[in-house]
């Protein structure tokens, strides 16, 4: 009987230490493949919404540099093209005009800060030369200086066209 007993404690505690070993080599490995596979995925859609250029943006006459997202929005947008809006000053740190419908949004509580091109309410296209904190969708970012957005934005009116690339 009792070498019964340390032949069962024996292939019990074998069996612990195998099923143990098992499960750390399949954790070290899916742990392992998870993190390399979900880096270089993550790096290509970071890089990827700011490449294409779908629109032009003219602020009275001058044509700005825009880096626009790749979303519904900015896709909803492009159909609307060639497209005028009257913009009008607000709170000292934005320019508001109205779209003319309304459009897909996908808005989040966000602070912009000055350049930023965004959706407001469906329907209002806001850009920034400041910055503010709300919900909205972004749509671009202008890519100049603020002395030289808050010199072309900080007015009574100001008209922007968007026209195809």
């Amino acid at each position: 009987m009792p070498n019964r007993k340390i032949i069962s404690v024996v292939m019990l505690s074998m069996l612990l230490l195998l099923s143990g070993c098992t499960g750390a080599q399949e954790t070290t490995v899916d742990t392992g493949s998870k993190v390399q596979k979900a880096v270089p995925q993550e790096n290509k859609s970071v890089a990827e919404p700011k490449k294409e250029q779908a629109m032009k943006l003219i602020i009275d006459d001058k044509v700005v540099p825009v880096t626009w997202e790749q979303n519904a929005s900015t896709a909803a947008l492009q159909k609307l093209l060639p497209l005028t809006i009257k913009l009008s000053p607000y709170g000292g740190f934005e320019q508001v005009g109205a779209i003319g419908q309304n459009i897909v949004s996908a808005d989040n509580q966000i602070t912009t800060q000055y350049g930023d091109i965004v959706l407001y309410a469906g329907n209002k296209l806001v850009i920034f030369y400041g910055s503010n904190s709300w919900a909205y969708t972004r749509l671009g970012h202008i890519d100049m200086s603020k002395q030289e957005l808050t010199a072309l934005l900080n007015r009574d009116s100001v008209t922007v066209q968007l026209v195809a690339q």
